[in-house]
């Protein structure tokens, strides 16, 4: 198996370098690599301090290791961070994150790289979040004793690890020190296989998401524009969303605050010119009657997370298309949650929402009408704001629960 394993590794590797010539990520995946191990050693050579190495597959898993990246600075400020990243969409977002003291990408998996990569960093721990499983850097970690955590990880019963056949994924897996999973259902699998250094922690977003949220101040426009008016705030709109949106605006007085994911001049004159309702710009919004407006169309970036907190209800988009974007967010304010019903699965907190009756996912407009409406009811719709606040306080905490756990090799 570790031929096929490292076979398939070998394919991924040239299909990367011949896709380099055409596409600018793959070409940005092939370069970063390069002079990686240089670049290290420049660094790590004469470094005597304690290093902490967090690995991440791409810039959704680097929002859960960074609770931990920020603890573990704030709690012992002269230990080094080496963050790297698999993905060119982590990187370039993140490299230039102050928190970390080294940041790159990981060098293909193999025995030499591993070894390589261990012999110059030396890192007193090591984290992988969520899927991050390589078997030549686990292995080599354990060989060396330095302790392997992963955590925010979270497992199904259909993953490799627990087939008859898979063994040799099996074995990536024991040579972790300890996991942090995000629920039952994956302690559970880990214990089926023998794997016992494991604890629910949950998943370190709600700690981050949280702490966001908290920190967050007033923005005036969006104060004024809601007035004392029930307000449905739209976040990471795309067209797909906001189709199955143009008939509850133009047919009910409640306001709504668009946020679209990409902000162009098509997208949002395309929305302006679907509207029968007044609607206005953020950028546009100084010195007119915002409480005359019924739409506010959010033309920046940056401000999502404090825009929450002016709604009743919140939608957020993605999900008929590419996938469900940051619904904790909004739940961190306790407001019900809408979504379309293609796309959310995987994501855990949707699921758990639906469930409880925090969220509901909608297939179109008439049944986003249908779920909408039977939230007007006073019950229904304090029940759900409920469900939703309490499901975000019960899931936070796993920083300090690994924290508890990485001061025992840190001190």
């Amino acid at each position: 198996m570790i031929i096929l394993y490292n076979l398939v590794l070998l394919v991924m590797r040239a299909g990367y370098n011949i896709a380099a010539l055409f596409h600018n990520k793959a070409r940005a995946f092939v370069t970063g690599r390069k002079d990686v191990f240089t670049k290290l050693g420049d660094y790590f050579r004469q470094n005597h301090a304690k290093v902490v190495w967090v690995h991440c597959a791409s810039l959704g898993e680097f929002e859960q290791g960074r609770p931990l990246i920020e603890s573990i600075k704030k709690e012992y400020p002269q230990t080094k961070i080496l963050l790297t990243f698999f993905s060119p969409s982590g990187y370039e977002v993140r490299k230039n994150y102050d928190q970390a003291d080294f940041i790159g990408y990981l060098p293909w998996d193999s025995a030499a790289n591993a070894e390589r990569f261990i012999s110059i960093v030396k890192p007193t721990l090591a984290v992988f979040v969520k899927y991050e499983f390589w078997h030549h850097y686990a292995k080599a970690l354990k060989q060396h004793q330095i302790p392997l955590l992963s955590v925010s990880s979270i497992f199904r019963e259909e993953q490799m690890f627990f087939k008859p056949y898979g063994g040799f994924y099996r074995g990536i897996l024991k040579n972790f020190s300890y996991f942090f999973v995000q629920n039952e259902t994956s302690l559970h699998l880990l214990k089926s296989i023998g794997i016992d250094a494991c604890a629910v922690a949950g998943d370190t977003r709600f700690d981050r998401v949280y702490a966001i949220v908290k920190q967050g101040g007033e923005i005036p426009v969006a104060r004024q524009f809601k007035s004392d008016q029930k307000t449905f705030v739209v976040g990471s709109c795309w067209p797909e969303d906001f189709e199955v949106l143009t008939p509850l605006i133009n047919e009910n007085r409640i306001k709504f605050i668009i946020a679209p994911h990409e902000i162009t001049e098509t997208f949002m004159a395309a929305m302006e010119s679907s509207l029968q309702v007044k609607s206005v710009r953020f950028s546009q919004a100084a010195g007119k009657p915002l409480e005359d407006y019924q739409v506010l169309i959010i033309d920046n970036i940056g401000m999502l997370s404090r825009l929450y907190r002016y709604g009743e209800f919140a939608f957020i988009g993605g999900a008929y298309g590419k996938g469900l974007h940051n619904i904790l967010e909004a739940a961190c304010y306790g407001v019900p949650i809408f979504f379309g019903n293609k796309d959310y699965e995987k994501y855990q907190e949707a699921v758990d929402l639906i469930n409880r009756g925090g969220a509901f996912e909608v297939r179109d407009y008439t049944d986003l009408k249908a779920k909408y409406e039977m939230l007007n009811s006073p019950e229904t719709f304090l029940l759900a704001c409920e469900v939703t606040r309490l499901y975000v306080e019960e899931n936070l905490g796993a920083t300090e629960k690994i924290m508890h756990y990485c001061r025992t090799l840190l001190a």
